[in-house]
């Protein structure tokens, strides 16, 4: 079932502006920076690309004729032969990385971070006993054979399923999303544990590779805070945030999302830890829901937002910053005082600098005074390797009594966003 046509070797060069990139050892290659390369390619193939004034090997990368990112780049500065024991190096070392995260009686963690542990357009999520493979590129295909092997190895799992992005759903029959490559698995639902607390990951259709495991350490520094505490967890998507709340002795916990389906696998991760008596869920637009809740003169000793991306390409990014702005007004008047507040985007088009000067310039608006506290960015499993790699960020605040009501009154709010 793993048998896949042995990919073959390609000749390239690029514009001298990408030469200077791969130096730096950046992972993509686009289209328009190829100025010559000697054989059409295959998904999958190797691309070796030489400078153009010596003719010396610069970089080692895999061919992706579906994308505009053409080669994405495995191994730079030397020649080097892509087999097993290439591969049982690079995962090898992408789990020593990991190791402090043992220690914490979590058995859930990313195992491999795509571009940022060199396997580009490939993730690999441990679930317990259970590993999830999700590919982003058909480049991965003719080395599925090589790789899982060494996954499972290294991973010590039992059994190996495989995702696959959308584009490659549409693009690959051959290959299904869901597909239990390896071993057998039990049900659909897996549970697992993180900082102690039991989770579950529904590893076949849920979104990703079942479940969100980057907030990991933000969780974890909720939890340590919410001792008799009210929380609203907005965007709760499975209740991460607010398992974690209610362990740390929250003595009321909203889980808000759009979802009703993500709101049942909050519930359930609720009830694995025997935790439901405090909870609650609110199944409504993120937005519209925090409008119902100020209007009400509800508040919070917590409020969480951690909305999904809003800006997916370079295009949205105005837009993006106008909705982190408006769910920052939309937040603050749900704060008690003295309260805290954490926002937080998974946008990569957002740079860190942009998101955070956005909020701190809506919360001045405001007129309430208020602390920042903390800025966090990626749990240990999620590891930068290139600038584009760097989504995650997140910021703290304690919050004090005032501040401008006008400003964030429902209908004003609106017309401002």
């Amino acid at each position: 079932m793993l048998t896949v046509s042995r990919p073959k070797r390609i000749a390239v060069k690029v514009k001298k502006a990408a030469e200077r990139m791969i130096r730096k050892q950046h992972p993509w290659v686009f289209d328009h920076s190829i100025v010559k390369q000697n054989k059409a390619g295959k998904a999958g193939d190797l691309a070796m690309i030489y400078d153009q004034q010596r003719n010396k090997l610069l970089a080692i990368g895999l061919y992706d004729p579906d994308s505009p990112i053409r080669i994405k780049l495995l191994h730079f500065k030397e020649s080097a032969s892509i087999d097993e024991s290439w591969f049982q190096r690079k995962i090898a070392t992408a789990y020593e990385k990991r190791r402090p995260l043992f220690e914490t009686d979590t058995n859930s963690y990313r195992l491999i971070h795509g571009e940022n542990d060199g396997l580009p357009a490939l993730v690999a999520d441990v679930y317990a006993d259970v590993l999830v493979l999700k590919l982003y590129a058909a480049i991965w295909l003719p080395y599925l054979e090589a790789l899982l092997p060494i996954l499972n190895i290294v991973s010590q799992t039992n059994c190996i399923v495989l995702r696959l992005s959308r584009n490659l759903q549409s693009s690959s029959p051959s290959w299904q999303d869901g597909q239990v490559l390896y071993g057998n698995l039990a049900k659909e639902n897996v549970q697992f544990k993180e900082h102690g607390l039991l989770f579950s990951a529904n590893v076949i259709k849920g979104h990703k590779t079942g479940y969100f495991l980057d907030h990991r350490h933000n969780r974890k520094k909720i939890r340590m805070w919410a001792k008799g505490k009210s929380v609203l967890d907005v965007f709760a998507y499975a209740g991460g945030f607010s398992v974690h709340a209610l362990a740390g002795g929250a003595k009321q916990v909203i889980s808000l999302d759009v979802s009703a389906q993500a709101l049942a696998m909050a519930k359930q991760n609720v009830q694995l830890n025997h935790l439901e008596a405090k909870h609650e869920t609110l199944a409504i637009d993120a937005f519209e829901g925090m409008e119902n809740l100020a209007r009400e003169n509800r508040k919070f000793n917590m409020v969480i937002v951690d909305p999904p991306a809003f800006a997916k390409r370079a295009t949205e990014i105005d837009r993006a910053l106008k909705s982190y702005a408006r769910l920052t007004r939309l937040a603050v008047p749900l704060v008690a005082p003295n309260g805290i507040l954490l926002m937080a985007s998974c946008s990569s088009r957002v740079s860190a600098t942009a998101f955070f000067e956005s909020v701190l310039k809506q919360l001045q608006l405001t007129g309430r005074p208020f602390q920042e506290l903390q800025r966090t960015f990626h749990d240990v499993d999620h590891p930068i390797g290139f600038p584009e790699g760097a989504y995650l960020k997140s910021i703290y605040f304690r919050l004090s009594q005032g501040g401008k009501a006008a400003i964030l009154a429902g209908e004003k709010e609106k017309l401002s966003a």
